[in-house]
């Protein structure tokens, strides 16, 4: 009976001592006071009474915000400055035994290591070199906390408060030069609505006189061709009154007249020629002596 309690004992024991590291975790162990090893992932079993789990540190990377810090630029500014640290642990011994409350420690270190950044520069050049900044911080507090363990991936600078006065003066500042920029950008819009209007009647003008140029164009190529069909028409008209004519002719000579018609036909042709108006009439002498020729002279004459 006593052995099988005794066994019963031992095997509370050793289920007891039984330690399972989940991942990205490590476990610091001491024996009998002293350091005897770093527990990775896994199942692992300590000695009863002997070994002790000393610490557990998480391998994940951590973020720590620090509350804001008075800082005095180098033109003897005081400025509100919170920062954020990103840190890993990288050998949990070191993490263990190499500081006490290693959180204050980074605190206070990165408090110190921005003063002094800060303090070398100027209000305008601490406000617009956040980069400088973050990247000189972490460069010295990687540096620092390598004894301990620790390796700082990031740091970076989240507030920025200047004093009151200080940040009323900012803000006149950026108001007065966003006005001067909303000022030039007027000006400029003018300046463009302007060369547009400008170019915009330019163009007009010019289309207007190529058009006139076109208008006097098509209208004298017009004219051209109005006076070309009328001397067409009038050298059309010639020709066929001179075709009429020599056609006139022609059946005179085929009708072959005799004297007397041809003598009437003079006659005639003398009466047209007088149409009325005529005072004088000069009759050739070689047709003074046909009969009847008094009585059509009286008749021109009567018509008078």
């Amino acid at each position: 009976m006593f052995i099988f309690w005794l066994l019963v004992i031992l095997v509370v024991l050793i289920i007891s001592n039984i330690r399972i590291v989940p991942q990205a975790q490590a476990y610091v162990i001491e024996r009998l006071g002293a350091y005897n090893g770093t527990w990775g992932v896994g199942l692992h079993l300590k000695i009863p009474f002997i070994d002790r789990v000393a610490k557990r540190v998480s391998l994940k990377e951590q973020v720590v915000d620090f509350a804001p810090q008075p800082v005095i630029t180098k033109d003897n500014v005081t400025m509100q400055i919170d920062t954020v640290v990103y840190f890993q642990i990288t050998d949990p011994k070191l993490y263990a035994y190499g500081v006490e409350l290693p959180m204050s420690a980074i605190e206070n270190l990165t408090a110190t290591t921005l003063r002094n950044i800060i303090g070398d520069m100027e209000l305008d050049e601490s406000l617009t070199s956040r980069d400088v900044i973050n990247s000189k911080m972490r460069s010295i507090l990687d540096e620092a906390t390598d004894p301990w363990g620790i390796k700082v991936n990031r740091v970076e600078l989240k507030n920025i408060i200047p004093p009151a006065g200080i940040r009323e003066a900012m803000e006149k500042q950026m108001k007065a030069e966003r006005e001067r920029r909303e000022a030039i950008l007027r000006a400029e819009g003018e300046k463009k609505s302007a060369i547009l209007v400008a170019e915009g009647e330019k163009a007009a003008a010019i289309l207007k006189a190529e058009a006139d140029k076109e208008s006097q164009i098509l209208k004298a190529e017009a004219e051209k061709e109005s006076a070309i069909r009328v001397a067409e028409g009038e050298a059309q008209a010639i020709l066929s009154v001179q075709e009429a004519t020599a056609n006139g002719i022609k059946m005179l000579n085929a009708a072959a007249p005799s004297e007397a018609v041809l003598t009437i036909k003079s006659l005639e042709a003398f009466e047209k020629a007088a149409d009325g108006k005529a005072t004088k009439i000069i009759i050739p002498s070689d047709i003074q002596g046909i009969a009847g020729l008094v009585s059509g002279i009286k008749g021109v004459i009567e018509k008078e």
